[in-house]
This record gives structure tokens, C-alpha cells and sequence, in this order.
């Protein structure tokens, strides 16, 4: 359905004479099934009403349910961030920027700080996957939560990192739909990226201490809370939560997810669509915890609200786990059956694998998976194993053939790269898949009535 009003509020009489207003605001509300998402965005057109009430305009609607497209063709998420931030040599002053220059402590490889000190680098990265064929770009906030921002006396930053980074990456897509609008409108997802943490809830770092754990479960959620907000207040699409090799320290992030949607159920009225949100959020802006004003949450754009679930709100959740080793089990011990079992209560998107190994160790995990999810499966594995220097030689090419395999097969809804992957790897498997049929997602039979 759609809503007509004029932008400055005003009436409309019906029972007058012809009126013309200058622009008029046009809300389109898509309510789908339950298991579908929700659109719910803003558009400004001239328009005329005349006496009978009826408004006179002309638009086009480009936006695309992603679970519609899922269904349609295999998307592509992008490659390693910090693969890419490694190609700009950057140094300790590049890290500090102007802000930071003081910071008492040393602060080269926290590359989530770039977001602050160096967000047209970032931007440039996202707008290269993009232009490689991406339809997904995560934000680059892999490690930035309280918890592991600690290594740098840094967690004071960690709303603010998540909130500048999800804006940083529609910012980006928007300027790479505005290259080609008639083709790209309505494309291109933000998904607010959720490490593991350094901390593990369910290893001991202390072999001669097994109940010893560094991390307690509140604290992780608490942890979490904080990074979900900031990534949703800066406008993300999906949240997705990924290298788990801890299933414990997924739950903690899951249930901080659905803990902040209960709490924060979106106040989606038409000012803050327009952009003219009062609400504003603090956070801190220095290490004197100075804070400022971060302006509207929410522009004027479209995009901010592509994605969202029909459950009020909520965003959609991809959950990928890490296979650490031949023995087909997370470093915490779970066979992948078991760990799709622990995660499946969150509904998510999708469910996948990421990380530890290249596309050709990948392949048995990925079928089997394929074989026990629900939802759709995603798979975005290393550029090969890495070389005794710790780098990855698998050439583009040859990691898209391995995925190529994989989606002939139809194991695959989403794909994509992970640590030595570039959006040369990017492109070559957007190539390699663009014609093939994603996975149909299983027919689930109620076992009780």
C-alpha cells in the first residue's frame, strides 16, 4: 500500500478546488508473509491533487526483497578487509591520524580505527567489491566491541567505530548506485560484520586452569549490545555474525541481537525517513570522554531501510561459522551438525561457513551443511591455505572454480571470500556463478501437530 501527504503536513480537502503542492512525500509500506521482509521507505515527487482527492504521479519502483533475490540467483558477499587495508602499507602515524596522535599506546592493526582516522580508505575498499560484483559488503567492524578494543585502551570508541563504519558503507553503495541508478537501484546490502571476539566463553586461556574462563556470558552480551546499536543506528541492512569458532560467544551475540530489538523496537515515523529525526545520538569522542552530537540517525535515504525483517523491525541474521581443521569441528568441538543446531533458534537468513580453510578444503563441509539447513547456506572460505609466510597464493581463477563446483551442485545461496581474497577473487566468482541456480531452500515438515 501507499500513503499520500504533502511534505509540509498541511490537509488535504478533498472537497475544494484543485490543489498543487510543490512536493509531496510518497510512503510506500510493503508488508509480505511473516517470513518475508519488510520495506518501508520514503520517496519526494512532485504531485497534483485535484478535487476528487485523487493524486496524480509517475514513479518507479526499483527495490528488491533480498530473500526474493536469494530465491532468483546466487548473491556475492565480499573479500577480506583487512587484505586489502594491508595493500595501503600504512604506518603507526596513518593508524593515529590527527585525533589520535597522542594516544599513549601504540595502535597500528586495529584496523576497525580506520573507520575514524581513515574512513575514505575504507570507503574505497567497500566501492572496489561493489564494482567487483558484490552484492553484500560487510562493515569493517570485525573486532570492534568493547572487548577486544581493550588490547588498545580503546573501548570508550566502540559505539562510535560500529555507527561511522555502517555509515561509511552506505555511503558507499549509495555512490555506486548513483553511477548506474536505472540498473542498481535498489541493490546492494550493508551487513554489519560481528566477530568472535578474543576472548572465548568456552575455553580455558589457562591449561593449568580448565574452569577458568577470561570472559563471563553478560559480559560478552553487554559487549555485543553496544556494537549491535551502533551498526543498526548507522543504518546497516543485515547483521551478520561470523568466524565462530566458539558456538557460546554466538549465542552471546545472538541473544544481544534479539535483546536489542525487544528493547529498541524502531520508531519508524515518517520524520526520521525524511531524515528529520530529533534523535540524536552521544558517544564518545575522545579519550577525555568528551562527547558530541552525532547528528540525525537516519537520512534521507532509502537505502537505510532496505532489508528489515517483518518482525518490528528486526534485521535479518547471518550466522557463519569457522571448520578449524580436518576434523570437521569448530575449535570448540562441535561437529557442524551440532553447531547448525545451536543457532538454528535464531532464525536466521542464512547460515555458512567462513575462514580456516580455502574453497578446496571447504567443499565436504559445505555440502553437509548444505544438506542440514533450513534457511539459505553461504560460503565464503580463504584464498587457499596460507604459505609458510602466512600468505595466500590461490590465484582468482582457482578459487572460482572450486565455488563454481559448489554451485553447480547446489550447495550455495550465498558466496564469497575471506582472508587473502581480493575483488579480483570477487569478480572471478561473480563470473563463475552469475548463471547458475542458487539452492532451494528445503520443504520443512511440521513433525507435531
Amino acid at each position: 500500500m501507499f500513503i499520500v501527504r504533502p511534505k509540509n503536513s498541511e490537509l488535504i480537502n478533498a472537497q475544494t478546488s484543485a490543489t498543487s503542492f510543490p512536493t509531496f512525500i510518497i510512503q510506500l509500506i510493503f508488508w509480505l508473509p511473516a517470513n518475508q521482509l519488510q520495506f518501508s521507505f520514503v520517496v519526494s515527487l512532485p504531485c497534483t491533487v485535484d478535487a476528487t482527492g485523487i493524486c496524480g504521479f509517475k514513479f518507479k519502483l526499483f527495490c528488491m526483497n533480498i530473500k526474493e533475490l536469494l530465491n532468483q540467483r546466487i548473491l556475492i558477499i565480499d573479500g577480506a578487509m583487512g587484505t586489502m587495508i594491508q595493500r595501503y602499507k600504512l604506518g603507526e602515524a596513518d593508524y593515529r591520524g590527527e585525533r589520535f596522535k597522542d594516544w599513549p599506546s601504540d595502535i597500528k592493526g586495529n584496523n576497525d580505527l580506520l573507520c575514524l582516522t581513515q574512513p575514505q580508505i575504507i570507503k574505497a575498499i567497500h566501492k572496489e567489491y561493489l564494482e567487483a560484483g558484490a552484492d553484500i559488503i560487510e562493515t569493517n567492524t570485525f573486532n570492534a566491541q568493547k572487548v577486544s578494543l581493550a588490547d588498545y585502551n580503546m573501548q570508550s570508541l566502540a559505539y562510535e567505530i560500529n555507527f561511522e563504519a555502517a555509515r561509511i558503507a552506505i555511503k558507499s553503495i549509495e555512490e555506486w548506485r548513483a553511477h548506474s541508478p536505472s540498473l542498481r537501484e535498489g541493490l546492494g546490502w550493508a551487513a554489519g560484520a560481528i566477530g568472535p571476539m578474543n576472548k572465548t566463553l568456552s575455553l580455558s586461556p589457562d591449561v593449568n586452569n580448565p574452569g577458568y574462563r577470561a570472559l563471563t556470558f553478560d559480559e560478552a552480551v553487554d559487549a555485543y549490545y553496544e556494537q549491535v546499536k551502533g551498526l543498526v543506528d548507522g543504518g546497516v541492512n543485515l547483521l551478520l555474525i561470523e568466524t565462530i569458532f566458539d558456538t557460546l560467544n554466538a549465542k552471546a551475540a545472538i541473544f544481544a541481537i534479539k535483546k536489542y530489538f525487544r528493547e529498541n523496537k524502531p520508531i519508524l515515523n515518517p520524520s526520521q525517513r525524511e531524515g528529520l529525526s530529533n534523535t540524536q545520538t552521544n558517544y564518545t569522542a575522545n579519550n577525555n570522554a568528551a562527547s558530541k552530537k552525532s547528528g540525525p540517525l537516519r537520512e534521507a535515504s532509502p537505502s537505510l531501510w532496505e532489508g528489515r525483517d517483518g518482525l518490528n523491525g528486526l534485521l535479518p541474521i547471518m550466522i557463519s561459522g569457522t571448520i578449524t581443521d580436518a576434523s570437521g569441528r569448530t575449535l570448540s568441538g562441535q561437529t557442524l551438525e551440532a553447531f547448525y543446531n545451536s543457532v538454528a533458534h535464531a532464525k536466521p537468513l542464512s547460515i555458512g561457513l567462513n575462514c580456516a580453510l580455502g574453497a578446496k578444503e571447504m567443499r565436504p563441509h559445505i555440502e553437509e551443511l548444505s544438506q542440514l539447513a533450513a534457511c539459505y547456506v553461504s560460503a565464503y572460505p580463504n584464498a587457499g591455505l596460507p604459505n609458510a609466510m602466512g600468505e595466500y597464493d590461490e590465484q582468482p581463477h582457482e578459487t572460482a572454480h572450486f565455488i563454481e563446483d559448489w554451485a553447480k551442485e547446489g550447495f550455495v545461496n550465498i558466496v564469497g571470500g575471506c582472508c587473502g581474497t581480493t575483488p579480483d577473487h570477487i569478480k572471478a566468482i561473480a563470473d563463475h556463478v552469475k548463471k547458475l541456480q542458487p539452492r532451494t531452500l528445503p520443504v520443512i515438515e511440521a513433525a507435531l501437530n
